[in-house]
């Protein structure tokens, strides 16, 4: 009578390399057997505390109760229509929760799509039909998607581009503000005054798009200025300007968008990732007149705004209205920020510790010198924080940047055994 082999992580990467493409990375070698609120379970049975959310999705943690039995509920109901075909209430009920959080006193709608790269891919689409105009200005060290759309937008090549060109016409990179690495505010917008003069004139620019806060680009925070400025240059030419909210938004960095923090208000806001607390769901939110641009059939997708996503994004809602999730977040971004520089504070490498809200990072470079980024430390410090049970992404345009996306529902305990990792990290890699 033979037994069954127990499943573990080598045996399966072992799989995962013969029938995944290399292409699809993996920043650990772990695979998951289950997860709760902040924590996941390994399938050999291995407890990590999860500081990395799934990248920015799971800001109500793994498998919130409410979130569940709202999927649970809809499940029993009905899971697909396509929107377009039949409707339903989920669908409007949301997008109406949407327009009411959004900045600016315009009236707003929404779209749902699936997933990021869609919203942005659709509000480029929504600018260019409003505008009638063809150009698009994004920012270095910006990220927007995988796709070829989302990817000229990119403002990172590796590894993100590498091979995948040529990309759409008419996208050009002006410098993002970052003091830290010698661009100030006024250098950023001269960059784009730069753009509108010797590559593409205003007048045939629809749109610029900007994060408030750099996901993969390292967590770099758009400074109020930057953007009230960005917003002068727009409203003088006509141009829109489209908040990039992916991995910002749905309460991360202490209001549901992060532009509410912004001195101006964008004409256009994509949200994904922790909008349904870890079921696929994206969304466009724009100014009516704006969105309502393209003509009948020109937006939509067979499974955008999926009613089970719907159900879970209205859960997430209640979840964030009920459990104070957006003081949450400025709580917990304060604890871990003190955490972290209490750590800088011993480890000459952290030559920042920067974020808002809950959205954090720390920035390493070699001996402390800002010219000479601290790539391969960065690397270790989160394989070593895995081995001590710490789940860490890093990211950054030369990857020296440690991340923290850790649902806003984890407990001050967790957070602290977590931060009490990465400092003993630190301390093994002397």
């Amino acid at each position: 009578m033979s037994r069954e082999t127990p499943t573990t992580n080598t045996a399966l990467m072992a799989r995962r390399q013969a029938a995944v493409p290399r292409g699809v990375g993996q920043a650990h070698p772990v695979f998951i057997a289950r997860g709760a609120n902040a924590e996941i379970w390994d399938v050999e049975g291995r407890r990590y505390i999860d500081f990395a959310g799934g990248i920015a999705v799971l800001n109500t943690g793994h498998c919130h109760p409410a979130v569940i039995d709202a999927v649970r509920e809809q499940l029993e109901l009905y899971t697909h229509t396509c929107f377009q075909v039949v409707a339903y209430e989920p669908y409007v009920e949301l997008a109406e929760r949407l327009n009411a959080l959004a900045p600016g006193q315009a009236p707003k709608k929404t779209l749902f799509l699936t997933t990021g790269a869609e919203a942005v891919e659709n509000a480029v689409k929504i600018a260019r039909s409003y505008t009638r105009r063809g150009g698009i200005i994004a920012f270095t060290g910006g990220y927007h998607g995988r796709t070829l759309m989302t990817l000229g937008l990119t403002g990172k090549v590796a590894p993100y581009k590498s091979g995948f060109g040529p990309f759409p016409a008419e996208v050009f990179h002006a410098a993002f503000p970052n003091p830290l690495h010698g661009v100030s505010v006024e250098d950023a917008l001269a960059s784009v005054r730069t753009i509108l003069k010797n590559d593409i004139e205003p007048d045939r620019v629809a749109a610029f798009i900007v994060e408030p806060v750099q996901g993969e680009g390292g967590f770099y925070v758009a400074p109020p200025e930057f953007i009230a400025g960005l917003k002068a240059i727009a409203d003088e030419h006509g141009i829109l300007l489209i908040a990039d909210e992916v991995q910002t938004g749905a309460g991360r960095t202490g209001t549901w968008y992060a532009c509410e923090q912004w001195p101006v208000a964008p004409d256009l806001i994509t949200t994904a990732k922790s909008l349904a607390g870890g079921f696929p769901l994206s969304a466009v939110t724009g100014r009516a007149d704006v969105m309502d641009a393209p003509g009948p059939g020109g937006l939509g997708g067979t499974y955008a705004g999926s009613p089970i996503a719907c159900a879970a994004a209205l859960a997430v809602l209640k979840a964030f209205e009920d459990q104070k999730l957006l003081e949450r977040s400025r709580t917990m971004g304060q604890r871990l920020v003190k955490g972290l520089k209490e750590i800088a504070a011993g480890e000459p490498a952290i030559g920042d510790v920067r974020g808002l809200g809950a959205m954090v990072a720390i920035e390493l470079f070699e001996g402390g010198d800002p010219h000479r980024p601290a790539a391969d430390l960065t690397r270790r410090v989160v394989a070593e924080a895995a081995a001590r049970g710490l789940i860490l992404l890093s990211c950054g345009s030369y990857g020296n940047v440690v991340r923290i996306l850790v649902p806003l529902t984890a407990s001050d305990a967790l957070l602290d055994e977590g931060l009490a990792i990465i400092a003993d990290s630190f301390a093994a890699l002397r």
